[in-house]
């Protein structure tokens, strides 16, 4: 049925157990997994902190190093159950967007993402990634609370 599950990552441990629930779901399918974080680029003008102190060579090595320390987790996640998995880093200011080009760029017939659970006006104010790409996908989500 399934078989080319994108699995989003932001590092959270909502998403550290969305990853580990849809490689479970990928190894009782007999689906490969593709992991993949998405990353802002530097900008000058920013409210992040992180970014207001930074160059952007010092900001990109730093991001890189962390894309690629969840990705490596998801990967060596995937190996441990035997999943076939590949992993990307995407730079993107709209990881929903990036998200879905990604598992349509990949050919993942299945989105397994997490739901951090944001109630009333944070949920409102904060919006959800996962919400966003709930509505704009054409493929398929499984949302993992």
């Amino acid at each position: 049925m399934y078989k080319r599950i994108l699995l989003p990552t932001d590092g959270s441990e909502a998403s550290g157990r969305a990853v580990q629930a849809g490689i479970d779901f990928a190894r009782s399918v007999g689906a490969e997994v593709v992991a993949m974080t998405a990353t802002p680029a530097f900008h000058t003008f920013s409210v992040s902190a992180e970014m207001l102190e930074q160059t952007p060579e010092t900001y990109e090595a730093a991001s890189a190093a962390r894309a690629q320390r969840l990705l490596d987790e998801a990967a060596a996640a995937a190996r441990d159950a035997g999943v076939p998995a590949t992993s990307l880093r995407v730079v993107a200011d709209s990881p929903y967007e990036a998200i879905i080009a990604t598992a349509r760029e990949r050919g993942c017939d299945l989105i397994v993402m997490a739901s951090h659970g944001y109630h009333g006006i944070k949920g409102l104010l904060l919006g959800s990634e996962t919400h966003k790409v709930l509505v704009h996908s054409a493929i398929p989500v499984l949302v993992h609370r």
